[in-house]
């Protein structure tokens, strides 16, 4: 999917966890909807309810859901219900949640849209929540589920609580539905040793936001909040696992992340006498909630968190427990993951031999700015690697941030070059599509020759980026070879080296693009700095490989 498509997930969680075949009538419905993809679907045994994560653009998504709501009402029935999990209807809630392209307010919108037409076609209560709701005393989803199913006939009857769309009168088989507008919200459960509920519940009080109510000196109530921001929490006991939980949703991982939820129920918990054993995301998680905790952990052991994207996923998973109960693929269960495109980095995708036979085809593409990419990932690959092996040398341990600063530069470059290197193979591929339109009129003829001219402009900016960020990583190579670790200067050596035939390979392809282009002013500035680049990194290499030689 292209970055600059609009883009919405929807998250309905559905009042069945347990029967495969309901489930999949739900799902279903949805994927019968053109533009929509099912990224997930996360049952629950014990909570009997399943989180389905599916994106598309707006108009699609609202399709899908509709579908998928009427389709819950057809085959759930409320009045068999039973689960841990607070519910008042077989769609229990349906956010909206903006990924790329549209704002919370448009997203909001696109909810009461929803909202209205369930009310309307299939009957059925709704009640709108947090930014598509329009009166705060009614935006927040607890608050709009108390009483539950069971309470909810009563409830409806009283004015300050009849729905937002659809009839004011209780559905027995389908309950009521609760759709709204929201951010990205984090469903996480941490798993303890214990199987009573009532310490379970303890620590949830303990850790969120909203406390628990307690008696002050007079005798009377009064609030104490717990201690952590953006999060709310119960305890419950699964018996599926045999274990008692703290459930929590991070309402905002920007004020509390996933790490710092763990971490604190983890001190809450032995505070209590009871260990926390591991935990479980629910549904999709953006890719920051396990790098950001990669590195933490890391930190915490103090070192490098220069290390790849892979690596601190890897440690994430380890050190929060993930896997516990059930194993954990981040392949399924991170939404950069699953919405990423891999036919759009197919060379990095490839093994390395594979990408040199390529190389070495009749096809025009890769060429040589994909490979003066690769050199360029390739040098900052190496400059990182020796910043890390500095970082975990004995006896340096006073020095392992410096070392894990440097890392992290260096992979910064060498994901960015890596990115450079299908996106040379694709500016190519766009001047040549540019050189296909048709030139029969002079209309054709005019927009052929303007559509060339933009593709091969950007196709000189991509080699033009190559240089600039190979450059950038010299500075990194160049302390490497200087303070890192002895038995590694050669490494800074051939990333030197590396980096250097980045930038000079680079140019030419600019130079040989640039040289396409009508727009003179622009072709000759471009030039005039790429020279300047490749100056200083000959000179840069140079000096490099003279500090390389002196500590050989």
């Amino acid at each position: 999917m292209d970055a600059m498509t609009r883009l919405i997930e929807c998250v309905p969680n559905f009042s069945e966890g347990r029967d495969p075949a309901v489930i999949r009538q739900i799902t279903d419905a949805i994927v019968a909807v053109d533009g929509v993809r099912l990224l997930n679907v996360d049952p629950g045994r014990a909570t009997n309810r399943t989180v389905v994560t599916f994106v598309g653009e707006p108009d699609a998504v609202i399709e899908a859901a509709f579908r998928a709501i009427r389709k819950a009402g057809e085959v759930i029935d409320m009045r068999q219900h039973h689960g841990e999990h607070p519910r008042m209807g077989a769609t229990d809630v349906c956010p909206l949640i903006p990924i790329s392209g549209v704002t919370m307010d448009e997203v909001a919108r696109y909810a009461q849209q929803l909202a209205e037409r369930v009310g309307r076609e299939l009957d059925l209560p709704v009640y709108l929540y947090e930014a598509a709701q329009p009166d705060p005393a009614r935006s927040n989803l607890s608050v709009i589920r108390a009483g539950e199913y069971e309470g909810l006939a009563a409830k409806m009857q009283r004015p300050e609580w009849r729905p937002d769309h659809g009839p004011v009168a209780f559905d027995a088989k389908r309950g009521a539905t609760v759709i709204g507008a929201r951010d990205f919200l984090v469903a996480y459960n941490i798993n303890l040793n214990t199987t009573s509920t009532r310490r379970a519940y303890a620590i949830a009080f303990d850790v969120r936001e909203a406390g628990r109510t307690v008696k002050d000196e007079s005798g009377g109530e009064a609030n104490r909040p717990g201690t952590l921001k953006s999060v709310k929490a119960i305890g419950w006991f699964i018996d599926e696992y045999g274990i008692a939980q703290v459930s929590m949703n991070l309402t905002d991982i920007n004020v509390t992340p996933v790490h710092a939820a763990f971490d604190e129920v983890c001190r809450a918990a032995d505070a209590r006498g009871v260990r926390v054993t591991g935990s479980e995301l629910i549904g999709l998680v953006p890719l920051r909630c396990l790098t950001d905790a990669g590195k933490y952990f890391l930190q915490k052991q103090q070192r490098s968190t220069g290390v790849s994207e892979a690596e601190l996923v890897r440690i994430a998973v380890r050190s929060l427990g993930l896997d516990e109960l059930t194993p954990f693929d981040p392949e399924q269960r991170i939404i950069e993951y699953l919405l990423r495109d891999m036919a759009s980095a197919p060379l990095v995708s490839m093994t390395l031999g594979d990408f040199t036979r390529e190389t070495a085809s009749e096809s025009a593409a890769p060429g040589g700015g994909s490979i003066a990419a690769t050199l360029g990932a390739f040098g900052a690959a190496l400059g990182t690697m020796v910043a890390n092996l500095s970082s975990h040398r004995r006896g340096w341990d006073d020095r392992w941030q410096e070392f894990s600063d440097h890392a992290e530069a260096g992979q910064r470059a060498t994901t960015e070059l890596l990115r450079l290197v299908d996106e040379d193979t694709a500016a190519f591929t766009r001047v040549m599509d540019a050189f296909g339109l048709p030139k029969e009129t002079a209309a054709e003829k005019a927009a052929r020759t303007e559509a060339i001219q933009e593709a091969t402009k950007a196709a000189t900016l991509v080699p033009f980026r190559v240089m600039e960020v190979a450059w950038e990583s010299m500075a990194l190579i160049r302390t490497m070879a200087e303070v890192g670790q002895e038995t590694s200067v050669s490494d800074a050596g051939v990333a030197a080296l590396s980096a250097r035939s980045a930038v000079i390979g680079a140019f030419l392809n600019v130079r040989i693009n640039a040289a396409q282009l009508t727009d003179r002013a622009f072709a000759d500035d471009l030039l005039a700095r790429g020279a300047d680049i490749e100056r200083q990194a000959r000179e840069a290499e140079r000096e490099i490989l003279e500090i390389v030689d002196r500590r050989l």
